[in-house]
């Protein structure tokens, strides 16, 4: 079997995640205790108590699940006292993902990794005023389909392509009326249903330009190292491990779109992954991964249980 290790993105959070893993675990406590102190900020007790308003809130949400995936990872390791590049074969993460899979193969540390998503869930927040942009999922419809539904929708404003999910599942992002105009729109062409998401930004589109800058400033002072794992990452569907690769991919991630159907298609058709591996909080990507790679498996690991289960088929 050959596997490779998933780290959700943002919508995943949920009040209490991590918890159970940080009252089991004292490798899991650790890493909780040190975002906490890389932050400044008491963010395990928000995440474990609420409230859920606050959690949501996107410099909040982003380094909270990195915290819960990376407590994961290293219970796992922990457990099996192996790292994960003895049990895998590559890593990718859907979207601030990315950050968590770069900092559980080594690139970053996990206190770089906490403040650079605080800065960035903060720099995306600031990027468009509030109630300007927006974002819609387009259900039942081809890439080709939804890229015609953002082109006729944009009149001149922004409407772009933000996630390909895989099994028929396409986010848009822009300005609020393109947005509002290609949820009208697609029913005419044969979108099953368009639903605007309750998001406080248009993540993954040019109206994030301001917030890459950010990021290129923040990423340029961190110190990266080469991954133990190749990471296929967003902007290109591709297995990367140059250093200097990763860091301009993250900058161009925060406008460009998140290629997830191809990156699991990648992984399962050309590196020959059968197992896909979901550490962190919820079962998103496991969802997405049966849609896309029928003949892989998924697993999703949150807590003690799920760990107990996935030891045992190793």
């Amino acid at each position: 079997m050959t596997r490779a290790f998933l780290f959700p993105g943002q919508g995943s959070q949920i009040v209490g995640m991590g918890k159970e893993l940080a009252d089991a675990f004292a490798v899991a406590r650790a890493v909780f205790e040190e975002v906490d102190e890389a932050l400044g900020q008491k963010l395990s007790h928000l995440m474990w108590n609420g409230p859920e308003a606050e959690l949501t809130l996107t410099e909040n949400a982003q380094p909270a699940l990195m915290a819960t995936s990376l407590a994961v990872t290293r219970v796992i390791e922990a457990e099996t006292g192996k790292c994960l590049a003895d049990l895998g074969v590559a890593v990718a993460g859907h979207s601030l993902g990315e950050y968590s899979a770069l900092a559980a193969v080594g690139a970053l540390t996990v206190s770089d990794t906490a403040r650079l998503l605080k800065r960035r869930g903060q720099a995306m927040q600031k990027a468009v005023p509030l109630g300007t942009g927006a974002m819609a999922a387009l259900l039942g419809v081809e890439i080709s389909v939804a890229q015609e539904i953002a082109e006729a929708a944009a009149q001149g404003e922004v409407c772009d392509i933000a996630n390909d999910n895989g099994g028929g599942q396409v986010v848009l992002s822009g300005t609020a009326g393109a947005i509002a105009r290609a949820v009208a729109f697609a029913p005419t062409k044969g979108v099953k249903r368009a639903l605007p998401l309750p998001v406080s930004a248009p993540f993954h589109c040019r109206l994030m330009q301001p917030a890459a800058d950010t990021m290129a400033d923040a990423l340029a002072n961190v110190t990266m190292v080469r991954p133990s794992l190749p990471i296929v990452i967003n902007v290109t569907a591709r297995p990367e491990q140059d250093t200097d690769k990763l860091r301009r991919s993250l900058v161009e991630q925060v406008t460009g779109r998140v290629r997830w159907n191809e990156s699991i298609a990648h992984m399962a058709n050309v590196m020959g992954i059968s197992q896909f591996v979901e550490l962190g909080s919820g079962k998103v990507l496991t969802g997405l991964v049966k849609r896309i790679a029928k003949d892989a498996t998924g697993l999703s690991i949150s807590g003690p249980a799920d760990i107990e289960a996935f030891l045992k088929t190793l």
